[in-house]
């Protein structure tokens, strides 16, 4: 499942094949993957659930 997907790294990040961050495929469900470790784990988001973390992190603290 992990490897058909498209998978996009953060532009803050650099964005470039040898930085090291986090990945995240945004499909029916979102999943977010090491990008040091592209064949390890994998945390699985509802879209709804994946909207409402984006929505927490954004908000004013």
């Amino acid at each position: 499942m992990a490897q058909e997907r498209t998978w996009r790294k953060s532009t803050y990040s650099g964005g470039s094949g040898d930085s090291e961050c986090v990945e995240v495929s945004l499909a029916q469900d979102v999943c977010v993957r090491d990008s040091k470790n592209a064949g390890g784990a994998v945390l699985t988001f509802s879209a709804g659930a994946w909207q409402a973390l984006v929505g927490q992190v954004k908000a004013p603290s």
